[in-house]
């Protein structure tokens, strides 16, 4: 059995060989991460009491055939799915069973499928209002100037709205795309959030807000992709003055830090600081996830996609920095990136 045990020990995928009696023989170290140390002398219902996985083993063994199944089994944080093999070995008077852990597959199956739900809903919401708007204006509404002024205002939104939705889409996608590639150009990011704010100078005066820069004098240049530096800027200077603007001041902080104990270096700490009504602490960890909203109908009825914080992440982090958020309720909220200077 020493020869089994540096055979299944080359292998990655957890594997255990058992013996006609269903007591296992040998395990590699694939099997004991997935069922704890100690499996060898262990019959294989102690180890996995899963119905259809030992009626697999138990006729695999009997009639000499290959069995497989797929089992789902539920741990204290989420579930595990194994496809596992059972390939009898006459001359070894046993089974070789083979455990293929299927979890990040399905999570990811699970994930597109919750995303192109997402996505549809989005979608389908303005296209049956922009629908609904044309049949009105070309009867009951045909000839009212008023109201036929007035859907056109909101079909114009709508068209917006689908618009901004297809563009972060793509640039979520160009994102995730590059993600492994880090950025080699060295850029004044200072500048860019100059830039970015002078972008959003009329939007803020609009909604009574004033953009405030609190930095020094001069340049902090380090290596990152200039445009989606400034698309994490602009994503947060509009999440602040569409969210935080009931403050009446959106305060644009960078600082260099001399050492950054996550990164382990130097490193250049931009803040986006609102002093609006804040945020639940619930909320805090799901904030960038794509298509999650605090407030469903209000981020709707502010243009809002659902998307710009989940850009902001994948892009620090291909960057290699960090994302985080602090907020209070009745306090404002701190949006902060830090990006690795070297």
């Amino acid at each position: 059995m020493t020869r089994m045990a540096d055979v299944l020990a080359a292998v990655p995928m957890a594997l255990i060989f058992v013996g006609r009696d269903q007591r296992v023989i040998a395990a590699n170290a694939g099997a004991r991460a997935l069922f704890g140390d100690a499996l060898e002398g262990r019959y294989c219902n102690a180890i996995l009491r899963h119905p259809d996985f030992l009626e697999t083993l138990e006729s695999s063994i009997r009639d000499g055939q290959v069995g497989s199944v797929r089992i789902s089994l539920s741990g204290a944080a989420s579930e595990t799915h194994l496809a596992v093999t059972v390939t009898p070995m006459i001359d070894e008077g046993g089974a070789m069973v083979a455990f293929d852990d299927q979890t990040a597959f399905k999570r990811a199956g699970a994930m597109r499928r919750d995303f192109v739900a997402n996505v549809s809903h989005e979608l389908r919401t303005p296209l049956t209002a922009l629908i609904g708007f044309i049949e009105t204006l070309r009867g009951a509404a045909r000839d009212d100037r008023a109201a036929r002024e007035r859907f056109l205002t909101i079909m114009e939104r709508e068209s917006g709205r689908m618009i901004r939705l297809v563009n972060d889409l793509l640039s979520l996608s160009r994102v995730e795309a590059e993600e492994r590639r880090r950025p080699a150009t060295e850029v004044d990011v200072l500048g860019l959030l100059r830039g970015a704010m002078n972008t959003h100078r009329d939007a803020a005066e609009a909604a009574g807000v004033a953009l405030r820069l609190d930095a020094g004098p001069d340049p902090m240049r380090l290596k990152a992709d200039p445009d989606q530096i400034t698309q994490v800027f602009h994503n947060l200077i509009e999440n602040g003055l569409k969210y935080g603007g009931a403050g009446g001041e959106l305060v644009l902080r960078v600082t260099r830090l001399e050492r950054e104990p996550v990164l382990r270096g130097p490193a250049v700490q931009i803040e986006v600081i609102d002093k609006g009504e804040g945020i639940d602490p619930l909320h805090l960890p799901r904030l960038t996830e794509r298509f999650y909203r605090v407030d469903t109908h209000r981020s709707r009825e502010k243009g809002g996609t659902g998307l710009g914080l989940a850009i902001v992440k994948h892009i620090v982090n291909r960057h290699r920095g960090r994302f985080r958020i602090e907020s209070e309720l009745g306090k404002g909220s701190n949006f902060i990136v830090i990006l690795p200077d070297s």
